[in-house]
């Protein structure tokens, strides 16, 4: 960062590792906690790509991506709607995608049989077709909610969170509470720009 930025926002927030985020999370530490353990424990959260061949898909893109997410949203919060809470972004932020995850012993992501693909399309991982069909933000809400307790926002922003670029969030055009605007925008952003 340059003086001039460093004048225009004096009060930047620092970038938080996954441990600095989970340590904004005060009233719902227990539910977390426990969300953490299922995570790390019963699934392949911590070394599954973000997607098969556009933004880190590679392994651990999932968590870089989930940081990358919870930071921006972070950073918006404090320009934008400081009335959110930090618990709240860390929440909505990091578990946005948990449903890239699959379910425990049936991950959404498999390595690419086949050379020809990942040589000429770059498409290192292909979607498992034994996994119940939802869309990820369905599967994300559904993983969420069975650990932690959601508000309507928290719940809408999570579940809305790919804004208008898929058929399936429509419905909610000009309807997104001011969370699900600022996680659209930190996910776009994230995924657009911070890890092209």
């Amino acid at each position: 960062m340059n003086t001039s930025e460093l004048e225009l926002f004096p009060n930047k927030r620092s970038w938080l590792d996954y441990e600095g985020l989970l340590g904004l999370v005060k009233e719902r530490k227990k539910q977390v906690d426990e969300f953490e353990d299922f995570l790390r424990n019963q699934t392949i959260w911590m070394t599954s790509p973000a997607s098969t061949r556009f933004h880190l898909a590679t392994e651990g893109g999932l968590v870089q991506h989930s940081l990358n997410v919870a930071n921006t949203l972070l950073q918006l919060r404090d320009l934008l709607a400081p009335y959110i809470s930090e618990e709240t972004c860390v929440i909505t932020g990091l578990y946005h995608d948990t449903g890239k995850i699959g379910m425990p012993g049936m991950p959404y992501y498999l390595p690419n049989p086949s050379e020809w693909h990942v040589k000429k399309l770059g498409m290192k991982y292909v979607i498992n077709d034994k996994v119940i069909h939802l869309d990820i933000a369905t599967r994300s809400l559904f993983l969420v909610a069975q650990y932690i307790s959601l508000s309507d926002e928290e719940a809408q922003a999570i579940r809305y969170h790919d804004g208008q670029y898929i058929d399936e969030n429509k419905s909610v055009a000009h309807k997104e509470a001011k969370l699900t605007r600022l996680i659209q925008y930190a996910d776009n952003w994230s995924s657009g720009t911070l890890e092209e």
